[in-house]
């Protein structure tokens, strides 16, 4: 399977010298979402938002399909995965800081960007995500190297499944330097606790 990501439709901003916060958004949107979020991270940050491979309709993309929830083929992943990756080597200097920060499928494509290459980022962030539920070559590299990742997710989501959810948080608690968060009454989305919460862990994990 062939998957490539269309650089064209990238939304970017900041300068090539700041740190580089990676976007993915959710299923059924697309790369104008989550630029709304930068101006709740830390200054002098870079942004990068880019447009899932899978076209749904007029606007709207995906990285996986949705067949069952929370469990995606995990042929179409890894193609997505791969296309992630050939973006970056691309585009992004080989050791310009970069943290990817995913919403939702794009969550799950942060997870899946550490599994592979546990020594590129410094940190991840995985807003309402999951992970794929199927050993990665990279696994036990991530575990040693122990990334930090910050994990939101609220108590009240009726897209994500509560057992893909407790999945998430079992599977990094294991694989990298965890700070998990649930949000009373938050659906599917990101409130503003949260985001107070993401500014706070960027700027750790920049420190560090």
């Amino acid at each position: 399977m062939t998957t490539q990501i269309d650089d064209t439709r990238t939304v970017r901003g900041g300068t090539d010298t700041d740190p580089l916060v990676l976007l993915l958004h959710g299923f059924g949107s697309n790369e104008q979402d989550l630029p709304s979020l930068v101006p709740h991270l830390p200054g002098g940050l870079a942004f990068a938002s880019v447009r899932a491979p899978l076209t749904l309709g007029p606007g709207s993309y995906a990285w996986v399909p949705i067949a069952v929830p929370g469990r995606p083929d995990p042929a179409v992943v890894e193609a997505s995965t791969d296309a992630l990756l050939a973006w970056l080597d691309e585009h992004v200097a080989p050791r310009r800081v970069v943290v990817p920060l995913g919403f939702s499928q794009g969550g799950l494509m942060v997870t899946q960007l550490l599994r592979a290459r546990p020594e590129r980022f410094v940190a991840g962030l995985v807003l309402s995500g999951f992970v794929l539920d199927r050993p990665a070559a990279g696994d036990a590299t991530l575990a040693d190297r122990r990334v930090p990742v910050f994990f939101g997710h609220g108590d009240a989501d009726p897209v994500i499944a509560p057992d893909a959810t407790q999945r998430a948080s079992a599977w990094l608690a294991q694989h990298a330097d965890v700070t998990d968060r649930t949000y009373e009454g938050l659906a599917h989305g990101i409130s503003a606790a949260e985001l107070a919460d993401v500014h706070a862990f960027v700027a750790s994990a920049l420190t560090d």
